[in-house]
């Protein structure tokens, strides 16, 4: 007689890799509608920038906090609490009528996102043992991927045809099927063992250190360093201070401060925080020069992104391999040293159209991506006991969200910086009313409504010019990264 459980398996894998692109598929997506929906709404920078910060705020801070509850009262309930909310979002997102409308909405899509993206790997490994387990995570991996790589390029087809509405109204009809398979199909599972109280107070104060931080840099970015950012900063800074200090002393922390006694689980985690960064900071105002600096359709540049999905996938089987036979340090320093010259390129070709500048620098972040993400993810499993390889792979994952966050708001409030100081430098060759009419709309940075060619002109060279400093800075990160994989790597993997 057949394993009723067997049978239910393939069941159980479509409903985890359909939630997991939910979350995969919304975050490309909405990065290139954001120049869009800017241009919609007539919004400043920093609120477009909160699109993106409201909903990974929430992600990356209550992201191992949702791990534990599901643990505790059910991961089926919670993964299918998490679509729910999450389509619930979808709906509100597409619905709004302002920013602020659209950002409240993008909260509740996180909330959903940081319940339903934990709880979909929780499920295969309770319901996937052995061999069966390695396949299901492998066979996971593999098409989230490839629903991250379709995400761009279907994104901005559906916001040049059909608007960018249907960006989110199109997460409905996936959510719904992933609801009626896991009611269906997907067994409940918990822990049963002794289990502890949920760590509320640590989830509090980190979220609102992140908060505090990341407002600061934001608010700076358009309103400069004042007496509210500052205080905003250092209010951030003592909550993080004091989430280290909680999550030392308390009984069942979200974050187990022991693990990091390791020295290479350590350096994998501040990689992970500083490629990540990297990567995120720049990758959020790559659509703005495309879209609004360079004039490309929304379609043109999410299939520029592709190119770079599609050779750091393929890479990542080689590269995985490779850590393996030589040790993790050599691979990791090449991957990021190489991802290093790729974000200087941005930087250095003077044309940043896409096939003389993008396409070129691009594809050598891909290059040094592609020989990164594989051994990481395997370094990272190989630096702690097998009993902590799920806990270790939650912190890592919420590392590489606050990761974004941070770089986000931190290389916003840098391009603000250079913008309105190239702004002011460029502006004395314009006639006093055109120097008028660009203050009057220079907090929307790229997008301002500008009717003159030559107010144009100067605006988007001042953008171009910060974009330039945030690929350095990017390039610094990843060069930073790999002092930190030779300094606390091991040469030859972990047995």
């Amino acid at each position: 007689m057949p394993d009723p459980r067997r049978a239910s398996q393939p069941w159980i894998l479509a409903a985890a890799i359909l939630g997991s692109s939910l979350v995969f598929i919304d975050s490309t997506v909405v990065s290139i509608a954001l120049p869009v929906l800017q241009d919609t709404f007539h919004a400043s920078a920093s609120a477009a920038q909160w699109v993106v910060e409201s909903y990974t705020l929430v992600l990356g801070a209550l992201m191992l906090l949702s791990g534990a509850l599901g643990d505790r009262y059910g991961r089926r309930l919670l993964f299918i609490s998490g679509v729910v909310v999450f389509a619930i979002g979808s709906v509100l997102c597409g619905l709004s009528n302002s920013m602020a409308e659209l950002i409240a909405a993008r909260v509740l899509q996180g909330i959903g996102g940081t319940m339903l993206a934990p709880a979909s790997l929780a499920l295969i490994g309770a319901c996937f043992e052995g061999a069966d387990r390695g396949k299901a995570i492998g066979t996971w991996s593999g098409l989230t991927s490839v629903a991250s790589a379709i995400g761009p390029v279907a994104g901005g087809a559906i916001i040049d045809h059909l608007g960018w509405r249907w960006a989110f109204f199109i997460n409905i009809p996936i959510a719904l099927a992933v609801v009626l398979i896991a009611l269906r199909h997907v067994p409940e599972s918990r822990d049963e063992g002794e289990r502890g109280t949920p760590d509320i107070a640590g989830s509090l104060l980190i979220t609102g250190g992140l908060a505090g931080i990341v407002y600061a840099f934001v608010a700076s970015g358009q309103d400069g360093w004042n007496a509210a950012t500052i205080a905003a900063l250092c209010a951030g800074a003592l909550a993080l201070a004091a989430f280290v200090l909680f999550e030392s002393k308390a009984a069942d922390p979200i974050l187990p401060l022991k693990l990091f006694a390791r020295r290479d689980f350590t350096g994998i985690n501040v990689m992970t925080l500083l490629i990540y960064g990297a990567l995120s900071g720049l990758f959020y105002f790559l659509p703005f020069v495309m879209i609004q600096v360079d004039g490309y359709t929304a379609t043109v540049t999410g299939a520029a992104m592709l190119p770079f999905i599609v050779l750091m996938v393929l890479l990542s089987r080689f590269s995985g391999a490779l850590a393996y036979r030589i040790g993790p340090r050599t691979v990791l320093v090449t991957g990021s040293v190489i991802t290093t010259c790729g974000f200087a390129l941005f930087g250095i070709l003077h044309d940043l159209h896409y096939w003389n500048g993008i396409f070129p620098a691009i594809t050598m972040v891909a290059l040094g991506m592609g020989f990164t993400v594989a051994p990481l993810t395997a370094t990272l499993l190989e630096s702690v006991p097998e009993e902590h390889v799920g806990l270790a792979s939650g912190i890592n994952n919420a590392t590489s969200r606050v990761a974004g966050l941070l770089a986000i708001a931190v290389f916003g409030a840098l391009l603000s910086g250079v913008f309105y100081a190239r702004l002011g430098s460029q502006s004395a060759s314009l006639s006093p009313q055109q120097r008028r009419d660009v203050a009057a709309q220079r907090s929307q940075l790229a997008a301002a409504r500008l009717h003159d060619p030559a107010e144009t002109a100067v605006v988007h060279r001042a953008y171009v010019d910060g974009f330039r400093t945030v690929a350095y800075a990017s390039a610094a990160l990843t060069l930073l990264s790999a002092a930190v994989a030779a300094l606390t790597l091991p040469k030859t993997r972990r047995t």
